[in-house]
C-alpha cells in the first residue's frame, strides 16, 4: 500500500530537503501493526558552519558518524529520555541532517494512543520530535537504518501545502544560528509543535 520514496528523493541540499518532507509520510510496520504520520514539521541542520548542529566544526563522534555517510540515512539520538528522528543528507562527507519535529496521525491510531499514553489528547501525540518517535514506536535500533526501506521508511505523502518558515526551535545557546529560519512547517495545522526560543 505505501512505498518507499526514491534514494533520489533525499538527494538535495538540506534546506530544499527540510521544506519537501512536509507532507511526506513516516511508515512504520510494527509486529502489532501500521502507523502512519504525516510531517507537517521539520528542521534543518547545515552542518559544519552551523552552531545548533551535532556536527558542527565537522565534529566527529560515535553520535555523528552516520551523518558523515551519503544522504537517505536515519540519525537517531537521545535527548533526555527521547529518541529524536532525523534524515541524512547532503553528499558524503558533508555532514547535514533535518529533524522531523512534529507530524500528524493518519493510520494506527489506536497503536498510538497506546505508545503515547491513554489519556493525552490526540494533539498531543505526534506534536513535538520526542514525542513523534514515541508515537510511532521508533527507538535507537533504527541508527543508521535507510529511510527507503522496510520497516521502517518515508512514504509520497500530499503535495498541496501552504508552507510557513520560522526560527528553529530549542536552540538558545548556538549564537547567531538561534535566528536563520530553517524550522519548515504546515500553516495552521494544529500538529505543529509550540514554538519556544
Amino acid at each position: 500500500m505505501y512505498e518507499p520514496l526514491d534514494q533520489t528523493f533525499f538527494e538535495a541540499p538540506v534546506l530544499e530537503l527540510a521544506k519537501r518532507l512536509v507532507g511526506q509520510l513516516i511508515v512504520h510496520e510494527t509486529p502489532n501493526g501500521l502507523i502512519v504520520a504525516r510531517i507537517v514539521e521539520t528542521e534543518a541542520y547545515h552542518g559544519p558552519e552551523d552552531r545548533a548542529a551535532h556536527s558542527y566544526g565537522n565534529r566527529r563522534t560515535k553520535r555523528t558518524e552516520i551523518m558523515f555517510d551519503e544522504p537517505g540515512y536515519v540519525y537517531t539520538y537521545q535527548m533526555h529520555t527521547h529518541t529524536l528522528m532525523n534524515v541524512v543528507c547532503g553528499p558524503r562527507g558533508i555532514p547535514h541532517a533535518v529533524l522531523l519535529r512534529a507530524a500528524e496521525p493518519v493510520e494506527g491510531l489506536h497503536l498510538m494512543q497506546e505508545n503515547r499514553g491513554e489519556k493525552l489528547k490526540m494533539k498531543d501525540w505526534t506534536n513535538g520530535p520526542g514525542k513523534l518517535s514515541k508515537a510511532l514506536g521508533v527507538t535507537m535500533h533504527y541508527y543508521g537504518h535507510r529511510w527507503t526501506e522496510q520497516p521502517l521508511f518515508l512514504a509520497k505523502g500530499s503535495e498541496t501545502l501552504e508552507i510557513e518558515t520560522g526560527p528553529r526551535v530549542g536552540i538558545g545557546n548556538s549564537g547567531e544560528a538561534v535566528h536563520y529560519p530553517w524550522r519548515f512547517f504546515e500553516k495552521d495545522n494544529p500538529y505543529v509543535s509550540k514554538y519556544r526560543p
